[in-house]
């Protein structure tokens, strides 16, 4: 009988490094006041948000994910030519094909690689996490350079005030390649397809989201997702340096690290915020909190960090990832 040879990979992953970029143009509450019927107090009291960043016209998403890609391998000290797979986790791309993925290799010189997009829109960078390590540990990949990268200022109505406050642009990346010792520690993911048209795009255009539907949704659910996280990693709450959650709304972020806080988490556990100055920017968001909190020095290398995303479809996934 005919058997087919199969890889062995290692047995532990870790990121290596992470990056980072976001468009110049800041623009603030005031800004989008003048714009529609809000003001700075009701956005901050309502999602949190301080200001975020929104691209030109003439900037892509794919720009965007050169530069936060170069900036993770850099972070890294990986070379281009030690890359052999590049996922682009994003739910914004202009049309289906091309994929980004493919053109982001080749801009940053990664030749032939493995690449693809893939889409769980918020919780996408979880995903790729996890899909990156699971190749690594199979022997179908060496090191995985992971980009979320949104465009979303390309797909939100600009003047409707319940989702024009929320949503900006960026991209946060992630280099993933073998370790001695677990770095990444198991996915746990799902979905919640009977609530698909609370977050949609209204008439193949618009993103659209019934705002109070989401909110309790995130605001009961996702903290148990966090906490099978930690459980197939074999870690307690207790042992949470860092918490991650999608910067959905700062409300949200809250509630999720109250409820973990109730199973034991510890008092000073740092939560990332950086939805007050980034706004919300789906696939990328959790990458892009790493990155500028590792820079602001409140995470440090060898921290316990819980990431958990989630988003359209509705979507989820999280996992404890050592910092690098």
């Amino acid at each position: 009988m005919t058997r087919l040879q199969l890889k062995q990979g290692p047995a532990a992953t870790r990121v290596l490094g992470v990056g980072s970029y976001q468009p110049d143009r800041v623009v603030t509450n005031d800004d989008l006041s003048q714009l529609m019927d809000t003001n700075d107090q009701w956005i901050r009291d309502r999602v949190g948000i301080i200001e975020r960043r929104f691209a030109e016209k003439d900037e892509l998403l794919v720009d965007m994910a050169v530069t936060a890609g170069r900036n993770a391998l850099a972070d890294a000290g990986v070379d281009v030519s030690e890359v052999d797979t590049v996922i682009v986790p994003n739910c914004t791309m202009p049309a289906p094909i091309p994929n980004a993925a493919a053109q982001v290799a080749d801009r940053i010189g990664i030749k032939a690689p493995g690449a693809f997009d893939l889409n769980a829109a918020c919780a996408g960078f979880c995903y790729g996490l996890g899909v990156a390590s699971d190749l690594i540990r199979s022997g179908s990949a060496g090191k995985v350079l992971v980009i979320g990268a949104e465009k979303l200022t390309d797909v939100v109505d600009p003047v409707d005030r319940a989702n024009a406050i929320i949503f900006a642009d960026g991209a946060g990346a992630a280099v993933v390649g073998p370790s001695d010792e677990p770095g990444i520690g198991p996915v746990a993911w799902g979905s919640a397809g009977d609530l698909v048209d609370t977050i949609y795009m209204r008439d193949h255009r618009y993103i659209y989201q019934e705002g109070q539907s989401v909110f309790r949704w995130a605001t009961t659910q996702i903290a148990p997702i966090a906490l099978r996280a930690l459980e197939l990693a074999g870690l307690e709450p207790s042992d949470v340096d860092v918490l991650i959650p999608h910067q959905a709304n700062l409300r949200i972020v809250e509630a999720i690290a109250k409820r973990l806080r109730a199973k034991g988490a510890r008092e000073d556990m740092v939560v990332a915020d950086d939805i007050r100055y980034s706004g919300n920017t789906s696939s990328a968001s959790i990458p892009m909190a790493l990155d500028h909190m590792r820079k602001a020095g409140t995470v440090k290398s060898g921290d316990v960090v819980l990431m958990v995303g989630f988003g359209a479809g509705l979507s989820y996934a999280g996992q404890v990832v050592i910092c690098p």
